[in-house]
């Protein structure tokens, strides 16, 4: 990876940290459905990004079960977080005035 590359890991890193942070604290003060799927969104969208760095490290591998040539925890990390945002919009149409 070249310092440009790490850099932006870092700052990637550091405000998704602080999302997902915020995130988890404004779990403990609601409990509706669609705010808790932000915030499984924003944390799981933290964790892809710290699997992403580790993969490009090179502390883990990709080895295992693959989906149409695509890793399937890669595949996860990359879907679920997309999957929970989608879900909190779509619960916060539906939720009564």
């Amino acid at each position: 990876m070249t310092q440009q590359e790490i850099t932006l890991f870092i700052i990637k890193l550091a405000l998704s940290g602080v999302a997902a942070f915020l995130a988890i604290a404004l779990w403990s003060k609601t409990r509706e459905a669609a705010w808790m799927s932000m915030v499984a969104g924003a944390v799981t969208g933290y964790a892809s990004m710290v699997y992403d760095l580790l993969l490009r490290l090179g502390f883990l591998h990709t080895d295992g079960v693959q989906v149409a040539g695509i890793p399937l925890v890669t595949l996860l990390f990359t879907v679920v977080p997309s999957f929970f945002f989608i879900l909190a919009f779509i619960l916060m149409l539906l939720r009564k005035q």
